[in-house]
């Protein structure tokens, strides 16, 4: 299975230092269930856009890590990784920064570098967007509507595609 985890760039240097994630549990995202009802209120199922819509969970997700590390660079950052299904539970269907939200899984051991599949991280010029969502990403999680509009505004901003060979240049 595909899980997208969101992590910060000095979890990245851990993971690439370690061999590994941090201990399980981990959460993660992925195309589950729920996150293909809750697509389902758009216009397609297509696996590629359900996919995104994960990466796009894990990338917001990021951002509350980023809030809780205010020394970590001020980019998003999430590894895409293949792992056996034994190893994800759901924890789809609730509440955005809680368990229980769409997309939602969580991995029961951490994840060996051999693993991963791509790393995606944003671009240099989104550091002061990213500096401004990671600030209110709570006060969205708690409804905040102008928070949730200066979040929200990072959807607009694609994180970029790099292989895991190029993690080094990375951290």
């Amino acid at each position: 299975m595909r899980v997208y985890l969101p992590l910060t760039t000095s979890g990245l240097a851990r993971l690439r230092d370690t061999g590994e994630t941090a201990p399980a549990p981990l959460a993660a995202y992925a195309v589950t269930p729920a996150l293909r009802d809750w697509y389902a209120a758009g216009d397609s199922r297509d696996d590629e856009e359900l996919e995104y819509a994960a990466l796009g969970l894990a990338a917001e997700a990021s951002l509350r890590l980023l809030a809780a590390e205010p020394g970590a660079a001020r980019r998003r950052v999430v590894v895409a990784a293949e792992v056996a299904d034994g190893l994800v539970e759901d924890a789809s269907g609730g509440v955005a920064g809680e368990e229980g939200e769409p997309g939602g899984v969580r991995l029961t051991a951490p994840v060996p570098l051999r693993l991963l599949a791509a790393v995606h991280v944003d671009e240099a010029d989104a550091e002061t967007d990213v500096t401004a969502a990671a600030g209110v990403v709570a006060a969205a999680d708690r409804g905040d509507e102008d928070a949730r509009a200066t979040v929200d505004a990072l959807a607009d901003r694609d994180l970029l595609w790099y292989g895991v060979q190029e993690i080094d240049h990375l951290v």
